[in-house]
């Protein structure tokens, strides 16, 4: 084999460019199929044998190394444009589904070097930097970098194995088969790293605000040309952002895969592996934040009826806001709204409901709470202005041991609607989720990344794809991700309807299959749970 050096390797993107580029290419093919609504399946990029060979010639030809990142022309190559790929010959053997698995695969690689170098960046030029190191404390330095080396090297390990996968042969047999060993060996070192995220980010906003010669040596690294641009901060979040993409780099394999084969079987389980260290992720960083969070919200309650204990390692907060209450009975309707209303202020959490109002001292006095189990809401039909957005709260059983009702007006229908969704767990939303096997279901693509702002929201990622659950007219839409399944709102400005039934079918479909594992081992715990 031809010895690929690092330097040889880490020419080309950084992981940040790369990932942009290629969530980018996926809207715009997306897009493109979108538009092609009778369009026959296929797409004109793709190469079609010229003439039929028999596919074991492909093994009997000589073997050409293919060089990974080695030309600084190679910038984001797809693998069929590899000169290597071009010259042999093989495409002309392939059928075009295996060319896309081969794209697929390549793919999952050639961003593993580049994600590589941006980590490799990140520890070079700016942890190992000795200005930087004057102005970080031990211990600061420890919560900026956390365990980064480990992630680098568990990276470093990884691309080596994927790499010399791709140099034994022109057409490469697999790579989930390497990412699962590598997930349940070595990946354990990005829950660390991500779980530290929440302190982190504090720590970063403290020493910008504390330290102004910290502030000042991180502005001038970030004007390096090597950091073509991107800030200290986007480095940080890399071991993140990476672990989230690689299971989305596996499911693309999956999709690619022939069914019922082993590459399907090991993609399966690569999948699964990898969806257990990203739910371990995100666990660890709710966990850090929702903690800090119960101890702030407990420190502004004053109770004025019998106190609830908040903080509980079960609990964490869903929605806080204020809304208008109604006041008087239901006939003072006709009243004028200046006094029909008064303002409350909400905590709701995933098990308890309370209910305030705002005192001075950013304090909240507690006058009533009831268990979440035990709320129901129900929509008033649009009575006029000033009764849009009014709903019914009804507590079963309050804090008082009775069933109240509580007449709520939100400031807008998205509100409303968010809230209402939140406080009846059982409520149906308009559309039923993918899960239930719908045949179809409206869809949006993310064309704009988004961070989420509430508890109740969904943070966005380039190229996501969402069942819309429900819209708002006030441009909001509760959605669900097909990759994960998680729900929240987000602004429908960040997204792009699907309107092809057949691409929102083929989404569908092809959602089905990545989580066919996950619904099978749910169908057994079901029956055990039966028997």
């Amino acid at each position: 084999f031809v010895f690929l050096s690092w330097q040889d390797l880490l020419r080309g993107l950084l992981y940040q460019e790369y990932r942009d580029k290629s969530t980018r290419q996926e809207i715009e093919t997306r897009r493109l199929q979108d538009s092609q609504t009778d369009s026959e399946d296929g797409s004109a990029s793709e190469e079609i044998p010229s003439e039929t060979e028999p596919a074991d010639t492909v093994q009997s030809k000589a073997i050409p190394q293919i060089s990974l990142l080695r030309n600084s022309t190679s910038r984001f190559n797809l693998w069929q444009d590899l000169p290597e790929i071009r010259s042999s010959g093989v495409l002309n053997v392939l059928q075009p589904d295996e060319i896309k698995l081969q794209e697929a695969m390549f793919e999952l690689v050639t961003s593993e070097a580049s994600y590589y170098k941006s980590m490799k960046l990140l520890v070079s030029h700016f942890m190992e930097n000795e200005r930087l190191k004057k102005f970080l404390h031990p211990s600061e330095a420890h919560i900026l970098f956390s365990n980064v080396l480990d992630v680098m090297a568990v990276s470093e390990r990884f691309l080596l194995d994927l790499e010399q996968r791709v140099e034994e042969n022109i057409v490469i047999s697999d790579v989930c088969d390497i990412v699962y060993q590598h997930t349940i060996n070595h990946f354990s070192v990005y829950v660390t790293y991500v779980s530290n995220q929440t302190y982190q980010e504090r720590a970063y906003k403290q020493l910008l605000q504390d330290k102004a010669a910290f502030r000042e040596v991180i502005s001038q690294l970030e004007l390096d040309p090597k950091c073509k641009g991107l800030p200290f901060s986007s480095f940080l979040i890399l071991p993140f952002q990476r672990i989230t993409r690689l299971k989305l780099l596996v499911q693309n394999i999956l999709k690619k895969v022939e069914e019922q084969s082993e590459r399907e079987t090991t993609a399966l389980e690569a999948h699964k592996e990898l969806e257990t260290v990203v739910k371990a992720c995100n666990e660890g960083v709710r966990k850090m934040s929702r903690t800090e969070q119960m101890i702030s919200i407990q420190k502004k309650l004053e109770f004025k009826i019998k106190s609830v204990p908040i903080i509980s390692h079960s609990r964490w907060l869903l929605k806080q806001g204020d809304l208008q209450q109604m006041n008087g009975p239901k006939t003072s309707r006709t009243l004028r709204t200046k006094k029909l209303f008064r303002e409350i202020y909400l905590f709701l959490f995933n098990d308890l409901l309370v209910i305030c109002r705002q005192i001075p001292g950013e304090k909240f006095q507690v006058f009533d709470s009831a268990p979440r189990g035990i709320l129901r809401v129900e929509e008033l039909e649009d009575q006029g202005q000033s009764l849009a957005n009014v709903f019914i709260l009804r507590l079963l059983e309050n804090a008082d041991d009775r069933e109240v009702s509580y007449m709520l007006k939100a400031s807008s229908q998205s509100e409303m609607k968010r809230w209402m969704i939140l406080l009846a767990t059982n409520r149906r939303t308009k559309f039923v989720s993918f899960t239930s096997r719908l045949v179809d279901c409206p869809q949006v693509q993310c064309v704009h990344p988004y961070v989420a702002q509430q508890p109740d929201e969904l943070s966005l990622e380039l190229a996501d794809v969402l069942n819309i659950l429900e819209k708002t007219d006030d441009g909001w839409i509760f959605g669900e991700r097909l990759h994960d399944q998680e729900r929240g709102w987000f602004p429908s400005s960040m997204g792009e309807e699907i309107l092809n039934p057949k691409i929102r079918a083929q989404n569908l479909k092809e959602c089905f299959r990545v989580h066919k594992s996950d619904d099978s081992q749910r169908r057994k715990m079901g029956s055990r749970n039966r028997q």
